[in-house]
């Protein structure tokens, strides 16, 4: 396989620079963009380069950064603003290829091995792109520039923010094999440890290792770690149109307050089943297989799922299986936490199935008609212009002062 140039673009601390974007009043304080305290979800998301200087750090409890650092700032979240921003970044990116694969909200990868002709060396493509990304979007980017993805990751994280790091096939053992394994994508946690058990501590030592070892204490993992270290990674950058399709399709809800009765679940799971089956829509795809998750006050989870009669995607046959599986569940042992509904065993709309025995095929095919007609309304006028009477008692729109408003997505 000839060299490839990879690209890694990693948009720096990019929640509260888009928060700093639209209040220039935060870029030379500390600031942090944290979610709700009072919804239970206090930690840090993102911080800016003054917040850390003293400390705060990503996941860290909002009681803790302010600990470190108590003139910090905190701003809320704004998603719908940080997905318009990583799309206006990701359309200057698809200017220099088609070869564009996200890796997050604020990451990608781009092949550019087909664009050098007409742009210049990779390490001239990744000073174009953070110079028009810092221009014309207002906010700044990182980029490794490498043979494989897994340097060209490592390169973005070594020159923090508005920098680009080359590491380049001939000369890359002094560059990362002197790193902590950590510093390597794949290498969490619990995998440092392991390693670091058997006297490893630096990728050099990583890529030295012998892999019968590696291989007994890691399994197929450990081996892959290895090579990557070595710089035998040649995994392709695909395209959004070329990435597997998703396995399944899930969302959660952590309620605000303890839900105490079935009435607030119900209204919760429905809420649930609903966005579950837009996203089974938007993909032509339908289920065959539901799966429920429930979390406790103690923070215990305990999960359960059902084969379906037959696939589906509507949203009250996924909210019926749903509430069955959680009466197989839940005893009200404890008051709940936080609920969640998955739809699994994709397959296509093209895909050809029996209809069960029981089933009313009419009256599936009406309801068919009748959701495909909501969510086309949903898409020309927003989500609240048709909802469910019985989603009226979850947050997230003007719905939540009528009745019980203890939700939060």
């Amino acid at each position: 396989m000839s060299e490839r140039t990879i690209l890694h673009c990693d948009l720096n601390n990019f929640f509260a620079s888009v928060e700093c974007f639209h209040h220039p009043e935060f870029k030379n304080v500390p600031m942090a963009v944290c979610g709700s305290v009072e919804e239970r979800h206090g930690i840090v998301l993102a911080k800016n380069e003054e917040a850390k200087k003293y400390g705060v750090k990503t996941a860290q409890p909002v009681w803790e950064a302010k600990l470190v650092c108590p003139e910090l700032v905190i701003a809320e979240p704004h998603y719908d603003e940080y997905l318009r921003f990583s799309s206006l970044v990701r359309k200057i990116y698809e200017e220099y290829t088609d070869l564009v694969e996200p890796f997050g909200i604020d990451e990608c990868w781009l092949d550019v091995t087909g664009s050098l002709m007409l742009f210049g060396s990779g390490e001239k493509i990744a000073e174009t792109l953070r110079r028009r990304v810092k221009k014309e979007i207002g906010l700044t980017i990182s980029v490794g520039v490498s043979f494989n993805e897994i340097f060209a990751k490592l390169g973005s994280d070594l020159k923090k923010p508005d920098a680009v790091t080359v590491i380049p096939k001939n000369g890359f053992r002094d560059i990362v094999w002197p790193l902590k394994i950590e510093e390597m994508i794949g290498v969490g946690r619990s995998t440092k440890k392991s390693l670091n058990s058997i006297g490893v501590y630096t990728l050099g030592e990583l890529a030295a290792c012998d892999e019968k070892e590696l291989s007994l204490l890691l399994g197929k993992a450990g081996l892959e770690l290895c090579r990557n270290a070595k710089g035998l990674n040649n995994s392709p950058v695909l395209s959004q149109s070329l990435m597997p399709p998703a396995k399944s399709f899930g969302r959660s809800m952590t309620c605000r307050c303890d839900l105490v009765n079935e009435e607030q679940v119900k209204s919760v799971l429905l809420y649930l089943a609903d966005k579950v089956a837009r996203s089974l829509r938007e993909n032509g795809a339908f289920a065959t297989l539901v799966q429920i998750s429930v979390r406790d006050t103690a923070l215990v989870t305990r999960e359960k799922q059902c084969v379906l009669d037959e696939p589906t995607r509507l949203v009250q046959k996924l909210f019926s299986y749903g509430m069955q599986l959680f009466h197989e569940l839940w005893s009200w042992q404890d008051n709940i936490r936080s609920v969640g509904i998955r739809a699994a065993g994709l397959v296509g709309e093209k895909c050809s199935y029996q209809y069960s025995l029981f089933s009313d095929a009419n009256k599936t095919e009406k309801l068919e008609r009748l959701e495909n007609q909501i969510f086309s309304i949903r898409e020309k006028y927003g989500y609240d212009a048709v909802f469910r009477a019985n989603t009226m008692l979850v947050p997230g729109t003007h719905r939540e002062n009528i009745g019980f408003s203890g939700f939060h997505a």
